[in-house]
């Protein structure tokens, strides 16, 4: 009978200590940390250095942008990503407006604008385009962040298509 009331006094000391420590607060490191990584992955594309490119995502992000179709898993959105970076002429950029990381811990998100220059593989003219982005990050089981869903959309109105040929009046 003792040992049971040892028992039930140590379980509820341990629950007591547990209630008047709630878990540290991490909120703003991790909004640091989604910001300096943002930063590092901004020199990557100066660099155009695919593999550096390639290490802020997750095995299983999706890649979305204006002018391409949705680009899922790992593998798919380095060879998009690749194309892109072969151009000598492409630059990207870019920069949050906000960040904010779930009370969880392991979700957080940016959102912000972009620029990008690119040549145009028809016309082979350059194109500048600029934008808006929301990247979705989840915490990975080692404590870094990795891009699951990054998301652009382009400010830039389409060109106008070509015009229709003339129809010859018999």
């Amino acid at each position: 009978m003792k040992r049971l009331a040892a028992l039930i006094v140590t379980t509820l000391i341990a629950l007591s200590a547990t209630a008047c420590n709630p878990p540290v607060d991490t909120h703003d490191a991790d909004v640091r940390a989604i910001k300096d990584l943002e930063a590092q992955w901004n020199k990557d594309y100066v660099a155009m250095d695919l593999d550096k490119i390639m290490a802020h995502f997750a095995d299983d992000a999706t890649l979305m942008a204006t002018g391409m179709a949705s680009t899922s898993g790992k593998d798919a959105i380095r060879d998009a990503i690749k194309g892109m970076i072969a151009d000598p002429n492409s630059t990207i950029k870019f920069q949050s407006s906000k960040v904010d990381v779930a009370k969880s811990g392991d979700l957080a998100y940016s959102q912000g604008s972009y620029t990008m220059t690119m040549t145009d593989p028809r016309t082979k003219q350059l194109i500048n385009d600029h934008g808006s982005y929301v990247t979705a990050y989840r915490r990975q089981a080692d404590g870094l962040w990795k891009a699951v869903s990054d998301i652009a959309t382009s400010e830039v109105p389409p060109p106008a298509p070509p015009p229709a040929p003339e129809k010859k009046i018999k």
